[in-house]
């Protein structure tokens, strides 16, 4: 028995070479821009010591931004966040960016009180 209430989408999706060119010209530019970021944070993490030896406290807060950088990037990007308006991309982003740092900054100043408090009692 064949049913006649589903619809087979597939079949009615009709779509152009050159929307395929625009969207693999995108896919392509998404992982180029994770990629450069990726690589930023990979030779920040081989090369810190030759370039900033004694800055560790920056190296740490560089990492953090491009993972928010990197983060905001694959939100817009593959939950379609960057095809909404300005304000409302904001009214996510921001907060969530503001969340995140306030985490990482309380994370951050424990670990160093432990630290202190650990060398205390060592």
């Amino acid at each position: 028995m064949e049913r006649d209430d589903i619809i087979e989408y597939s079949l009615d999706a009709v779509y152009s070479e050159d929307h395929g060119r625009v969207v693999r010209k995108k896919i392509f530019l998404v992982a180029a821009v994770l990629t450069v970021i990726t690589l930023a944070e990979v030779f920040l993490g081989i090369f810190w010591r030759s370039w900033m030896p004694n800055d560790w406290h920056w190296v740490k807060w560089v990492f953090i931004m491009l993972t928010l950088v990197k983060a905001s990037y694959i939100v817009m990007t593959f939950m379609h966040l960057g095809d909404e308006r300005r304000n409302f991309r904001s009214m996510i982003l921001i907060p969530y960016s503001l969340f995140l740092m306030y985490l990482v900054f309380i994370i951050i100043w424990e670990s160093t009180y432990l630290h202190q408090v650990l060398k205390i009692f060592l």
